[in-house]
């Protein structure tokens, strides 16, 4: 499917034209399995498919989707690294840049409310900062309409990943119209993931770029094929 095609199931013109200003003209196949099994619908995804795969681009097409739906909306996307956190706030920033949106980040480790943030529309957050968040029972809270995971199965780490489970356990409870939106290349059971999420699971092996295994020794690789 044509990138310019999704004005048609309700993207936003300046989404379109942002993918289109970085080449992308096309769905490539996990975004267009995604589109397939709802996700323009507000259907819940984990979405399991390599690095460099196109996932942020399936979590922005449900971001732009849900916010023209409905005025007053928010969106959260969660993540484990305050790294990966300034990351996603340059990226957002530099999209919504002409759409009238705001986007904010928060990764303090203070537990507050952060009442400010009700003044933005996507929330760019740490796990521990949204936890601090929803124990304050923040007043915009029941506005957010897309809640995207980034690094989901950070659920199976020992220390953090419980805190994780409890806090989308809490957010299903009090946003239950939220279309939840996780991304992972690393996941060994996706489908009971999935169960548990109530979400379609996206699977797919493509990639843009070859990927080649080998063998590192004494500073020399050995592939199993030539590159």
């Amino acid at each position: 499917m044509k990138i310019a095609q999704l004005s048609k199931l309700g993207i936003p013109e300046f989404a379109i034209s942002s993918f289109e200003k970085k080449g992308i003209t096309e769905l490539n196949p996990a975004q267009m399995k995604a589109v397939n099994q709802g996700l323009l619908g507000g259907r819940s995804m984990l979405v399991c498919t390599p690095t460099g795969s196109g996932k942020t681009a399936i979590a922005t097409l449900a971001i732009t989707k849900r916010l023209s739906e409905k005025q007053g909306s928010k969106a959260v996307y969660l993540v484990p690294l305050k790294a990966l956190a300034n990351e996603k706030f340059r990226e957002y920033k530099e999209l919504f840049s002409e759409s009238g949106l705001k986007v904010a980040i928060s990764t303090g480790d203070i537990d507050s409310g952060s009442e400010w943030l009700a003044n933005y529309d996507v929330l760019i957050l740490t796990i521990e900062k949204l936890d601090s968040l929803v124990r304050h029972f923040c007043s915009w809270l029941p506005f957010v309409r897309v809640i995207v995971i980034d690094e989901i199965h950070i659920l199976n780490d020992a220390g953090r990943g419980p805190t994780l489970e409890v806090l989308i356990t809490i957010l299903r409870e009090l946003v239950k119209d939220a279309q939840i939106i996780a991304l992972s290349a690393t996941i060994g059971n996706p489908e009971r993931l999935a169960e548990w999420l109530g979400a379609e699971l996206v699977v797919d092996d493509w990639r843009p770029v070859k990927l080649y295994k080998g063998v590192c020794f004494e500073n020399e690789i050995e592939f199993d094929e030539k590159v």
